[in-house]
């Protein structure tokens, strides 16, 4: 058991320093709430930890990361939804401005991004899913395999929320 147990650790720590980032962000795109956000990185961290015990190399361990990532995010979706009724709020803003940056414009550009994030955030699960992944530079083949879609329905997919969000967004609408 400690060999296995030391292999896990040794999968977990390489996929966390090759991923960490992109798990934030998804954790972002997930949870509007600082704290709660916060809750979710951890248990999806948990919840890969724990998966690379199971991990038999049938896909790619980037994929593998990624559907455990997405899998926790869209559970903690349907528990937060059932635990309250009301509308999910939008993210404060995502980063301070560089030194130098015009600041209205980039108070502009993080009016934008909450914008844009809490539109994403009123997506289902699934579609949410897609286009987060699509977010993180992954091709229509890769979210197919992350997703159970195929490339072609994936691609659509991908299209679709993007037509979606740029018409909410040009037309003022949020959360």
């Amino acid at each position: 058991m400690g060999a296995e147990s030391s292999s896990q650790d040794e999968r977990y720590l390489q996929a966390a320093t090759d991923y960490g980032p992109a798990l934030g962000r998804l954790a972002r795109g997930y949870e509007a709430d600082a704290d709660l956000r916060r809750d979710l990185e951890q248990e999806i961290h948990v919840a890969l930890w724990r998966s690379f015990a199971g991990y038999d190399g049938r896909c790619s361990v980037r994929t593998w990361v990624y559907r455990v990532a997405h899998n926790v995010g869209a559970s903690h979706v349907i528990r937060r939804k059932r635990a309250r009724a009301s509308v999910l709020v939008g993210l404060e803003a995502l980063a301070d401005a560089p030194d130098g940056e015009n600041p209205e414009q980039a108070t502009a550009d993080r009016q934008a991004l909450t914008r844009l994030t809490a539109l994403i955030q009123t997506l289902n699960p699934p579609d949410r899913q897609v286009i987060l992944l699509y977010l993180e530079d992954l091709d229509a083949a890769a979210i197919g395999e992350i997703t159970g879609l195929t490339p072609g329905a994936a691609a659509v997919k991908i299209h679709r929320i993007k037509a979606i969000l740029a018409r909410r967004f040009q037309q003022g609408g949020g959360a």
